[in-house]
């Protein structure tokens, strides 16, 4: 998640990244990964005729997938920023923000042709802090993720940094106005780390995220995209790809993206073999139509999906495929109650969220024994089999008394012996004393529920420590509470399904 910052006069940049040597503020400071760097490094690779300046693609994993989408947003663009050399004279006198045309170090016209994000983030802060706004049937709240602060999420953050520090590339913090402002990891942790209420300082790295490691807000049309993301992938979920593919498609329906979603990504993905090489095959078709002019095309704006099977040697489920992201799931299982529910926080004695920390377990199907937890507001419906196939949406009526609240689902699939593993979770950051209608969503998820089994979702105060619990106790009377599981157009017969009602807002 982290790289040092480009090296200045007199610096050796390599050897200052290499684990276990000391660092100090003129040998390199770990930094988000900045645009000009990679932008650079493609100039130099076309002078030297390595790379074709006709037939640029980009891949990356993870914050590398974060990377190849802001590059194909920027597409000819470069971005001034912070005294970056990348650009060369064409960002002279010009502010941190002006866009320039992109050329090599020797002057040649540079674009990127094609670029497949896979794991990735687009809008790195409703990633790593997210408020529950966005709503992949309503584009308009793409734009939401800093307005309320959202909810860290904790294991994540804490292990990337502990991870970065064990490795020597995450060192303490620097003193005010070192080389690394405002590039500072460490300050970047322990701000958010503090939890609510958060002030300017949150607010100033929050904003410098979005300014310059996203590619959510950069303006134009982006290259060609095909957007890889995981059902069980808990630090850069689905939602990040469906952000940018709602966004384009409401600007364009022609917009050129495309989606691949499975049991593939970060923490607790299973990462089986059968849809990596399914997946793999639709990256090289991809980059053969789009750099080469090879094959046929997907149609513009499809996705393709794989649920989520349990058992090494149980091959993916699907393929499920669909003109839109919208056609995957054309039906709905809605259940819920209109009578009220009250949720406390903090609940003593909480053990469920630790069992199901990402970092601490990689197993997607992990189970425990199925109880519901004092303090905490639950809904049920006995299932006669049906896939989910999409993003749970939870509708309710809060009365919330405290400050620094947040309202967290956990979906469950329990079994007839009493065991219940966890299908999706997801939070939403509550505005002080919050009260009226709340909408909000949980992970996607491509999962079958078995007949015979019960589907339960639970409405906590906390889901920590997957999510930072709050710091000031509150308390959220629920009610009018309504439950939509976006189902597949294939599903074989079985429960009884609705419209998806949310697909025509």
């Amino acid at each position: 998640m982290a790289r040092a910052r480009p090296a200045a006069a007199g610096e050796r940049h390599a050897r200052s990244c290499r684990p276990g040597r000391a660092r100090t503020a003129s040998s390199g400071w770990p930094t988000p990964a900045t645009r000009p760097d990679t932008q650079h490094l493609l100039g130099l690779l076309v002078d030297q005729k390595v790379t074709r300046p006709t037939a640029i693609g980009v891949t990356g994993i993870s914050y590398g997938g974060g990377q190849t989408l802001e590059l194909a947003y920027l597409k000819n663009r470069i971005v001034c920023a912070g005294g970056s050399s990348a650009a060369g004279d064409a960002c002279r006198g010009k502010a941190n923000g002006a866009m320039v045309a992109w050329r090599s170090p020797k002057g040649t016209p540079l674009s990127i042709g094609a670029a497949h994000p896979r794991w990735f983030w687009s809008d790195l802060v409703s990633s790593l802090v997210p408020n529950g706004r966005f709503l992949d049937f309503d584009p308009r709240t793409a734009d939401l993720s800093r307005k309320p602060t959202g909810i860290v999420i904790a294991s994540f953050l804490n292990g990337l940094l502990g991870t970065g520090s064990a490795g020597g590339y995450v060192v303490g913090p620097q003193a005010p106005g070192g080389r690394n402002e405002p590039w500072d990891l460490h300050n970047y942790g322990a701000v958010l780390d503090a939890g609510e209420p958060y002030g300017a300082e949150a607010d100033r790295i929050l904003k410098e995220i979005v300014g310059f490691h996203q590619a959510h807000g950069i303006t134009g049309t982006p290259a060609p995209l095909l957007l890889e993301s995981g059902w069980n992938d808990q630090l850069f979920p689905i939602e990040q790809s469906l952000r940018t593919y709602s966004s384009l498609r409401a600007r364009d329906p022609r917009a050129d993206v495309t989606l691949l979603f499975g049991d593939v990504g970060h923490s607790a993905a299973s990462n089986k073999l059968t849809v990596n090489a399914a997946f793999n095959d639709q990256t090289a078709s991809f980059f053969d139509r789009t750099l080469l002019g090879k094959g046929t095309r997907r149609p513009a704006g499809s996705v393709l999906a794989f649920t989520t099977t349990c058992g090494a040697g149980v091959r993916d489920g699907g393929p499920f495929s669909a003109a839109s992201w919208n056609a995957l799931h054309p039906k709905a299982v809605v259940f819920g109650s209109a009578a009220a529910q009250t949720i406390l926080a903090p609940v003593a004695g909480a053990a469920v969220g630790p069992q199901f920390d990402p970092i601490a377990t990689s197993d997607a199907c992990k189970t425990a024994r199925a109880a519901n937890e004092p303090g905490t507001a639950v809904f049920t419906l006995a299932s006669k089999g049906f896939t989910l196939l999409g993003q749970p949406t939870i509708t309710t009526t809060v009365a919330t008394t405290g400050r620094g609240g947040q309202l967290d689902g956990r979906l469950w699939d329990v079994s007839p012996d009493g065991q219940q593993r966890l299908v999706s979770r997801g939070g939403y950051r509550l505005l002080d004393d919050q009260k009226g209608k709340v909408v909000f969503q949980l992970h996607g998820k491509g999962y079958r529920f078995a007949p015979g089994h019960t589907v339960k979702l639970e409405l906590t105060g906390s889901d920590a420590p997957y999510l930072r619990a709050s710091n000031s106790a509150f308390s959220v009377a629920v009610s009018l509470t309504s439950v939509s599981l976006p189902a597949a157009a294939g599903a074989p017969a079985g429960q009884a399904l609705q419209r998806n009602a949310f697909l025509q807002r």
